[in-house]
């Protein structure tokens, strides 16, 4: 029975359009992906909403009808239950290692390190280291340009205070040093002679006696 296409929207919305398993993306496929029934209709499954997961062919095709059917059988994990970092850990080499038993056969059944897989989560590592260091980079921008700001106004500020300042007071020195300068330009005034009044008539008369 085919699943509505209401319902087949709503689970690829959900899974972000990736596979829910390996992380592949319908752009890294340039198409749809596939709805797996986790517990498998041919087994009991339903198309209930939680037991749908958004998968790629190949996780698909590996996973086929697998299911625990006895409580002595380990499961697969649950994308729909569990996060991924409970069971597996993605490395710099862009492999996957599982933690659990159950990151164990999961990684083994849906074949997890298969090459393209192993290729796809090294080109996404990249991207990431990419993008923080233009984020980085942006930042310090950032801080540079409201650097220069604050230098502008604070040059700005200073140069208004200069012309508005007033000049120094002339000191008392400065005064008496301006005056004995004025003073020593000045033309020296020539001395006069010194004149002879004439002799009175008593100096005449004691003279000539």
């Amino acid at each position: 029975m085919s699943i509505p296409t209401e319902l087949r929207e709503r689970v690829r919305r959900r899974a972000g359009f990736a596979c829910e398993y390996c992380g592949v993306t319908e752009t890294d496929v340039a198409g749809q992906l596939t709805i797996d029934h986790f517990h498998p209709q041919a087994k009991g499954g339903s198309d209930a909403v939680d037991n749908l997961v958004y998968c790629c062919h190949r996780c698909n095709e590996y996973k086929s009808d697998y299911w625990a059917q006895e409580s002595n059988v380990l499961s697969l994990w649950n994308p729909r239950q569990e996060p991924a970092e409970a069971h597996l850990m993605e490395l710099a080499d862009g492999k996957l290692l599982a933690i659990t038993e159950t990151g164990v056969l999961t990684l083994n059944r849906l074949r997890l390190n298969r090459p393209p897989l192993v290729a796809n989560r090294l080109k996404r590592q990249r991207n990431a280291e990419e993008q923080r260091l233009l984020t980085h980079l942006r930042d310090v921008l950032t801080v540079l340009d409201q650097m220069q700001a604050q230098n502008n106004l604070l040059s700005k500020e200073n140069h208004t205070f200069a012309r508005a300042a007033p000049g120094p007071a002339p000191t008392a020195e400065r005064t008496g040093l301006r005056r004995i300068g004025a003073l020593s330009s000045r033309p020296a005034t020539p001395a006069r002679a010194p004149t002879s009044s004439p002799s009175s008539p008593r100096k005449r008369i004691e003279m000539s006696a």
